[in-house]
């Protein structure tokens, strides 16, 4: 618990000055690589905090010159971390609504174009959906935990239907990714801090380019035992 008080404490005034820095960048750069680099550098500094390394495992599977919607599964706080440093290009987020309320972090997330999902009023998350599909065909990759929330034991939690709907609209690739480790770095049950190693692992795209609001089922199934094969039992 110590250690987990300590990096608080360092961690979170950086966020705050990542978040202000960032935010003046993306007033001089409307196409968003400055805000992400100091995204990535923000987790690098984070996870150096925090004696965390990152693994990464089967990038070369995703698609290139096409924008993708990565579904990952959620073991930790630390997976956000991980993800800006072993995704391979620029993205933007699908986050809960809540987040973007946080004074300077939440206002940074939306000079961002990250998309807040309101899971508690369907009009706002079919909304949202709309909106980051939009945001896929422009060309950018979108990021989503179709759990929803980390999960207590290490075991994939029920997947929410919408980020399915998601990849009808937007008919681009899914590429489902395993994140391994990061559950027992920072377990959701309490407050502990260890260092270890967090790996990501790409699997093969699931195609979703002429698939329909039926194809949902189906979609679900085939990401979610992708994404289970990958997991460490």
């Amino acid at each position: 618990m110590l250690r987990a008080c300590w990096f608080l404490l360092v961690f979170l005034p950086l966020t705050f000055l990542f978040a202000l820095s960032a935010i003046d960048c993306s007033l001089f750069d409307r196409s968003g690589s400055l805000y992400h680099s100091h995204a990535r550098g923000w987790s690098r500094a984070g996870l150096r905090l925090a004696g965390i390394e990152v693994e990464v495992a089967g990038a070369e599977r995703i698609p290139a010159g096409s924008p993708v919607i990565f579904m990952c599964n959620h073991q930790g706080n630390f997976d956000i971390l991980a993800l800006f440093l072993a995704i391979p290009r620029r993205f933007s987020w699908i986050a809960k609504a809540e987040l973007f309320k946080i004074p300077v972090f939440g206002h940074s997330m939306t000079r961002a174009g990250y998309i807040p999902l309101d899971r508690g009023d369907g009009r706002r998350a079919l909304k949202s959906m709309d909106l980051a599909a939009t945001t896929v065909r422009e060309g950018r990759s979108v990021v989503i935990f179709p759990e929803g929330t980390r999960t207590f034991d290490g075991a994939l939690l029920p997947f929410k239907k919408g980020a399915f709907l998601l990849a009808c609209k937007a008919g681009v690739p899914i590429v489902p990714v395993t994140i391994n480790g990061s559950m027992r770095i920072n377990p959701k049950t309490g407050l502990e801090l260890h260092p270890g190693t967090i790996r990501v692992c790409f699997a093969e795209p699931v195609a979703a380019a002429t698939a329909t609001g039926k194809d949902r089922e189906r979609l679900l199934n085939e990401v979610r035992q992708a994404i289970d094969g990958g997991l460490e039992k």
